[in-house]
């Protein structure tokens, strides 16, 4: 029983913790890179150098959080496990997809740094420089696609998740309808609006912030009750 507490222990500190972290990483990214490597046309390529590293910084926040999220989600499925088997299973194992592609797309700089180099290479001409900024913004779209696709996996893996939370009387309807409700949002967001627009700012945060912070706490108090009812909430 103490090990089956621990892992829920060390899962929703890890959600916890990746929250402060997305938070810290927009913050970060508002602040010290704001939207110097969003820009159109040739903007993102002049300035990446000088933001190099400021950049490197706040992506490898990004990926830090994501990669805590892996224990969050392995956590909920152990909660979630004996009473609703299959909505955990499918959901974790989608969700997983969303932060797969999070995690292999987190660090676009690598991609973006040759091209930046290239366009201002000595002696390139202004031709070579304007196909720089086209194989930018190609590489760039490639990305926006892994975005996307990310949400996707990752809001109808909330979406079953929910399902299964309705299930386990310990998890609570409202935490369940709240997870619904962040999946449905992030699927509408996506159907209507880019993942580069202002407005996608508002499912991001629901998903990498106030999710997080809601199952992570919810699943760190599991392993706070007695025996008979983490055995209970689970079974």
């Amino acid at each position: 029983m103490d090990q089956e507490k621990s892992v829920l222990q060390w899962g929703g500190i890890a959600g916890l913790v990746a929250a402060v972290i997305f938070i810290v990483s927009i913050i970060y990214q508002v602040v010290f890179i704001g939207t110097s490597t969003t820009a159109s046309g040739a903007t993102p390529v002049i300035n990446f150098p000088g933001l190099r590293t400021q950049i490197i910084v706040g992506q490898t926040l990004f990926l830090v959080g994501t990669v805590l999220l892996m224990p969050l989600f392995l956590a909920l499925f152990f909660a979630l496990r004996r009473s609703s088997l299959a909505p955990a299973m499918f959901g974790t194992i989608v969700s997983f997809l969303g932060i797969a592609v999070l995690g292999v797309e987190s660090e676009p700089n690598v991609a973006m740094a040759p091209i930046s180099d290239q366009y201002h290479a000595a002696g390139a001409t202004a031709a070579q420089q304007a196909a720089a900024v086209q194989v930018w913004q190609a590489t760039q779209g490639m990305f926006n696609q892994f975005d996307t696709c990310a949400y996707i996996f990752l809001s109808i893996g909330f979406i079953l998740l929910a399902v299964a939370i309705f299930g386990v009387p310990a998890m609570g309807k409202v935490l369940g309808g709240l997870s619904a409700a962040i999946g449905v949002v992030g699927l509408v967001s996506v159907a209507l609006f880019a993942v580069t627009s202002a407005t996608f700012a508002i499912p991001a945060f629901l998903t990498f912030v106030i999710f997080p912070i809601l199952i992570g706490w919810k699943v760190y108090s599991l392993s706070r009750t007695t025996p008979a009812k983490t055995e209970a909430a689970a079974s």
